[in-house]
């Protein structure tokens, strides 16, 4: 058996660099040729071009389809799809699995439904479940219809689950033993499998309908004698198992606390249905952290850097819009106080600064909150104990900064007056950022809304509107 060749984090990019050499060397080649007036000039161009196809399939065929991924995602549409029909038809799967949502969608468009319904066949059930979404309907019944029974059954059941559940990240492919057998025989058992399930750490011990009874770790397996009995070595206590319906959050988290590696999956009455591994998990936090990242900017997808103009205008235009709206509330407050300004040049060079710093303190609450969530260290009970210490935070940031800033004002326009303003301002502005940072992802989150989608846009919105209105409110009331 070859050894799959070491591959270190850096490799990727010097993959990616490799294949655009690559196709650039073709793209001068081809055009040389065919400026070219020369005896059989066709042959010729046929075959540079048949080199410069088999030396790219070569190269393809050596990368890991992770990495086939990574490269797909970062090259314009055309040579996407140039090198995408260089793939090999059975590595379609694998690699359609890896891209992201937007890549995908964009290959699948290109493959026709034998394609598809092949790359669907070279998957397993929970795989299959996981690209079932963006497959055409009739692509998904034939596939359907060439699984065996219990093929069907799991294809069904991973799809019935919402994607934030558990249900939806397992796998079925594990290992199970009965407690009445030794160690021996355990150990036979594995040697008849050509592979082990990646990450398997332990084996799930079960009766014989299927009722989790107890783990056995490989290496209880490995160093005990061969003819004890797994009922003597199994341990029955603190088994962690989950429930398919349990929050994929809930997991994440118990991953993370007790360092696992793989986990049951049983159902109501305790039978294994499944199991959770350490790579669903990492897959599952990473798609989160994507997709609250986006969230933050007011994105309602995940984009492809490449895709259409038209495509990335409609993904990006409706938290534009409510921007757009919020600007302009932040300019009428502006234009409400124009005699103010008019009278007091000052104010329009130190109203930024408020509006500025009351945005960036919004953002880190928010920040804060949104996590915390995320986390399942918050509850909607806690509401007020979070607003009264962001509040307090807000006053003591805003006494300091406030007070320096106040001085500055001071120094630069001879006003002791207006520093004040400045100082009160700055203090009334970050308690607004403050109750609002936890306000806007708490309520969200109350009516079921993503906590984190927008809070960008709404915080900057609220601290420039009312941070103007503020700095200017007070400059008019007590400077002119």
């Amino acid at each position: 058996m070859s050894e799959e060749p070491e591959r270190h984090p850096d490799d990727v990019q010097q993959h990616l660099r490799d294949v655009q050499e690559l196709l650039s060397r073709q793209r001068l080649v081809e055009d040389l040729v065919l400026r070219q007036d020369m005896p059989r000039h066709d042959l010729v161009e046929d075959l540079v071009h048949r080199q410069h196809l088999a030396e790219l399939q070569h190269r393809l065929d050596e990368l890991h389809p992770a990495d086939i991924a990574f490269i797909l995602e970062a090259l314009p549409l055309d040579e996407r799809l140039f090198l995408w029909n260089l793939v090999k038809a059975e590595r379609d799967g694998e690699i359609l699995l890896e891209v992201s949502d937007a890549v995908r969608e964009s290959l699948i468009e290109t493959m026709d439904p034998q394609e598809l319904k092949a790359a669907a066949e070279s998957l397993d059930a929970d795989e299959l479940a996981d690209l079932a979404p963006d497959l055409p309907p009739e692509v998904i019944q034939d596939v359907f219809q060439s699984l065996d029974t219990e093929e069907r059954e799991q294809l069904r059941a991973a799809m019935s689950y919402p994607e934030d559940t558990v249900g939806a990240l397992m796998d079925f492919d594990m290992v199970t033993v009965r407690e009445d057998v030794t160690l021996e025989v355990v150990l036979r058992y594995l040697r008849r499998f050509d592979e082990l399930p990646e990450h398997t750490d332990k084996l799930f011990v079960v009766d014989r309908e299927e009722h989790l009874r107890g783990i056995l770790t490989l290496e209880q397996l490995l160093t005990n004698d061969p003819e004890t009995l797994v009922s003597t070595l199994m341990r029955t206590e603190t088994i962690i198992s989950f429930e398919p319906g349990d929050d994929a959050d809930d997991a994440a988290q118990a991953f993370e606390r007790y360092d696992l590696i793989s986990a049951p999956v049983v159902d109501s009455e305790k039978r294994v249905i499944g199991r959770l591994t350490v790579t669903d998990v990492v897959d599952y936090i990473r798609e989160e952290t994507e997709h609250e990242i986006l969230s933050n900017a007011g994105l309602r997808e995940e984009e492809d850097i490449f895709a259409p103009v038209w495509h990335s205008v409609k993904n990006r235009w409706g938290w534009l819009a409510i921007n757009m709206v919020t600007a302009i509330i932040a300019s009428r407050v502006i234009g409400a106080f124009e005699g103010s300004i008019e009278k007091l040049v000052a104010l329009a060079a130190l109203m930024p600064i408020v509006a500025g710093i009351g945005g960036n303190s919004g953002n880190q609450t928010i920040t804060m909150i949104v996590r915390a969530i995320a986390m399942g260290q918050v509850e909607h009970s806690a509401m007020k104990r979070l607003i009264r210490k962001e509040m307090g935070v807000a006053v003591i940031n805003g006494v300091f900064w406030g007070g320096f800033l106040g001085v500055m004002a001071w120094w630069l326009y001879g006003s002791w007056s207006l520093g004040v303003v400045m100082t009160s301002a700055m203090i009334l502005n970050l308690l607004l950022a403050a109750s609002a940072g936890v306000l806007i992802p708490m309520i969200r989150t109350r009516f079921g809304r993503d906590p984190a989608l927008g809070s960008s846009v709404m915080i900057t919105g609220l601290t420039d509107s009312g941070g103007f209105f503020i700095f200017l409110g007070l400059a008019t009331i007590f400077l002119l």
